[in-house]
């Protein structure tokens, strides 16, 4: 060891500062309701439609999305299957992908999405429209709500917050520039 680097070494350690314990966070209260995720999702893009239970997914999704050709999901056989080797041209062309959604947010409208149901990781973002199934009883106020419930093991998951949009130095809104061109997101 250099003379400098021991002489630099030894007066950051005699000038280290004493230990403080971590300010407590406060929890931030709000609304965990279904209305008010609902209210805030609208707000960014996104809709709700409340189902009547599991058994009436694919119908309603029948109902909401005619003219999907192409369809991915873990919750029901779709039309292309998809895991995580399916190249991405194959999931470029997938109309809806409907993916389980589990933990809701109404603060912001976010969903939280574990890999594991996104069935590869590209789907949410380069299909044309994203449905996620959602328990309504996992809907929290706040994102340090959300957070508290993650898995704390690691892993890839996002949270995903209304369909993509853009806007240029003209103020110009663009929905579905960049991923999906709408989120729905089915309550149960």
């Amino acid at each position: 060891m250099s003379a400098s680097r021991d002489r630099i070494l030894v007066a950051a350690q005699a000038n280290k500062p004493e230990e403080l314990p971590l300010p407590t966070v406060p929890l931030f209260g709000g609304d965990a309701t279904a209305e008010r995720f609902t209210t805030v999702l609208a707000g960014i893009g996104g809709t709700v439609v409340w189902l009547d239970g599991l058994a009436s997914l694919v119908p309603t999704l029948q109902q909401l999305f005619p003219d999907a050709q192409n369809t991915a999901s873990p919750l029901f056989r779709g039309t292309v299957p998809v895991d995580a080797q399916t190249p991405t041209g194959i999931i470029a062309a997938i109309d809806l992908a409907v993916l389980p959604g589990e933990i809701g947010v109404a603060e912001n409208g976010a969903i939280w999405l574990p890999e594991a149901n996104m069935l590869h990781r590209a789907l949410p973002t380069v299909t044309q429209h994203l449905a996620l199934v959602l328990d309504h009883r996992r809907i929290v106020a706040t994102m340090h709500q959300a957070y508290a419930l993650l898995p704390h093991t690691g892993g890839y998951g996002k949270f995903v917050a209304g369909p993509s949009k853009t806007a240029d130095i003209e103020q110009s809104l663009v929905i579905g520039a960049h991923g999906a061109r709408s989120l729905v997101v089915l309550l149960y």
